[in-house]
Formats: C-alpha cells, structure tokens, sequence
C-alpha cells in the first residue's frame, strides 16, 4: 500500500467590492507556518497583483492549511 499525503493551503480574502476571494496553493511544505502565511497574504494584498471580477484583494480574512491522506492499494 502506498501512502501520499495532500497539502494546499486556502487563503482567504475580502475584495475592495466587499466580496470573497480564495486562493488555493497545492504542494504546501510540512514545516509551513502562520507568520509565513500572513507575510504571503500580506504581500499579496499590498503589490495589487490580483484582479478579478470579484475586485481586488484589500483584506485578510482567513488561512488554513488542508491536509489529504490518500492510502493506495496495489491490487495488481
């Protein structure tokens, strides 16, 4: 049996047009921590890079780390 374990973090937004925003980022290491999160969300919201049609991102709003274990089975 296999073993794989899944981890992307989601970080939330509030738009300037008072909407939410979330960005997933798949392949988040093991050793990640909150002050590396909100220093991404940080940056994010202070360069402007994002524009959607939900606005721009003005605000954190929330963070989490999603982790997934997949157990494979060989069956061959």
């Amino acid at each position: 049996m296999k073993l794989a374990v899944d981890r992307t973090i989601e970080l939330g937004f509030i738009t300037n047009l008072n909407k939410t925003h979330t960005i997933r980022i798949a392949g988040a290491k093991e050793n990640v921590t909150e002050q590396d999160v909100a220093a991404v969300m940080d940056t994010l919201v202070a360069k402007d890079v994002f524009v959607g049609t939900n606005g721009t991102l003005s605000s954190k709003k929330s963070a989490r780390l999603v982790t997934r274990q997949i157990d494979e089975f060989n069956i061959a």
